[in-house]
């Protein structure tokens, strides 16, 4: 990508302002610095990216467990059956042939920031990878309730794969007057929409089904819905009234596997048909062995997404906690882990070149949420570099503050908005992946 075209895409996707100057690649007769990226979702896989594209000589190798990714996005259309798993299983081929990345099947066991190495558990044995610069980006790890939580009996579905399609058998499975119950983690977790969808696309599941009786019962931690509260309190309310049952303020206090028990500080259901249970997040392991903050995420600085206490690990994702103003937190998604990830590409050719890490920065975060199969909502947020403020609106500090783009009114949750998600999220795998 010319320097010309960089600039520009930069300053379309927020990155940049049209003045701001940019990196200088590493020289080709520079010896290759090394980038080593954990983790190969939305995050993982645009920095490597991004690196190599804006870079110019250095080498970077990408790990991940498994051999593709399978995309959270659009999930919950693959539960209920309207798409295939295979739409949303996205392979590396690109990175590797295109982008000259190195991919290493493995699972990240070690942090030596003392001595800049990686350790990774491949088929092969451990492996010990040098790096300049290390990327972390493993999306989340669960803090279960206490009890007896077996997600293979009632699978959470928050990681994408072999629980979506554990989710979609038992929900096939459904006959008149069953229940699904499912719940919503206290905030913050991974894809803030994310449960509503679900319980909108698994009640027109039902509703098309014809499974009179059944319902679905919504558990949810938080006060009220965390997302788009007016296209979901309109779909709970109006387009699904009477499938969909809604408790707040539920607080999980144990889970039986065995008996599809549920114990809340609203509700309690037992024998459910399905019980979806997905449990309160924090940062994914490896970036456990970093210091985490009250909620169990590595605090980062954002213009380079740098780890507290650090200078050449850094943090992006779902795994990451980026200071912004009280009550305007910067989302956990797919969208926003690929907006964080250019910035932090950006950043880390800025430090090899021996430059400043770049202030004019932004990040953006989108969604559409299904609500039947052929009607979707949508959200959009700009969040800008710069005073966060607390509740009192005094400054608080740096950061990135969130400027609202908007979201679908409760009237504007229509067909269109549902072919505009597929043109979304074809936009965004296309960008991470290819």
């Amino acid at each position: 990508m010319s320097q010309f075209d960089r600039r520009q895409f930069l300053k379309l996707a927020g990155a940049l302002s049209a003045m701001a100057a940019l990196p200088k690649g590493v020289s080709a007769a520079t010896v290759a610095p090394r980038v080593v990226v954990v983790g190969a979702g939305f995050g993982g896989a645009t920095v490597a990216k991004y690196i190599r594209m804006w870079g110019g000589n250095v080498k970077v190798t990408l790990v991940d467990a498994n051999p593709n990714h399978v995309s959270c996005i659009l999930s919950n259309l693959v539960v209920t059956g309207d798409l295939p798993l295979s739409s949303i299983t996205l392979n590396f081929n690109s990175l590797k042939t295109n982008h000259g990345i190195t991919f290493m099947q493995g699972t990240a066991l070690s942090i030596d920031a003392a001595g800049n190495k990686l350790t990774v558990s491949t088929k092969t044995g451990n492996k010990v990878l040098p790096y300049d610069h290390l990327v972390l980006s493993p999306g989340i790890d669960f803090v279960p309730a206490a009890g007896t939580w077996n997600p293979t009996l009632t699978p959470h579905a928050w990681v994408a794969g072999s629980q979506t399609t554990l989710l979609k058998n038992q929900l096939a499975a459904m006959r008149s007057g069953d229940t699904f119950v499912m719940t919503v983690p206290a905030a913050p977790y991974r894809c803030p929409p994310g449960p509503y969808e679900r319980a909108c696309v698994v009640a027109d599941y039902l509703k098309r089904k014809g499974r009179t009786g059944a319902k679905v019962i919504v558990l949810d931690a938080n006060s009220g819905i965390t997302a788009e509260p007016e296209a979901f309190t309109e779909a709970f309310e109006v387009t699904h009234a009477g499938w969909i049952e809604y408790y707040p303020s539920a607080t999980v206090e144990s889970v039986d596997s065995n008996t599809k028990t549920i114990v809340t500080s609203a509700k309690t259901v037992s024998n459910a048909k399905v019980l979806n249970y997905i449990p309160k997040q924090r940062a994914g392991i490896i970036a456990q062995s970093l210091p985490l903050n009250s909620s169990g995420f590595v605090a980062v600085n954002p213009l380079t997404y740098v780890a507290d206490g650090f200078t050449n690990i850094h943090v992006i994702g779902d795994s990451c906690a980026v200071p912004a103003s009280d009550g305007k937190g910067v989302p956990k998604s797919g969208h926003m882990a690929n907006s964080e990830a250019k910035v932090c590409a950006d950043a880390i050719v800025r430090a090899l070149s021996g430059q400043a890490p770049d202030e004019d920065i932004a990040t953006s975060s989108a969604c559409f949420s299904p609500i039947t199969n052929t009607t979707a909502s949508w959200l959009s947020a700009n969040f800008i570099y710069g005073d966060i403020f607390d509740v009192n609106g005094v400054v608080k500090g740096k950061g990135m503050h969130r400027v609202d783009i908007g979201e679908a009114p409760s009237n504007n949750i229509n067909q269109d908005s549902f072919e505009d998600m597929y043109k979304w999220s074809e936009s965004l795998f296309a960008d991470t992946f290819i």
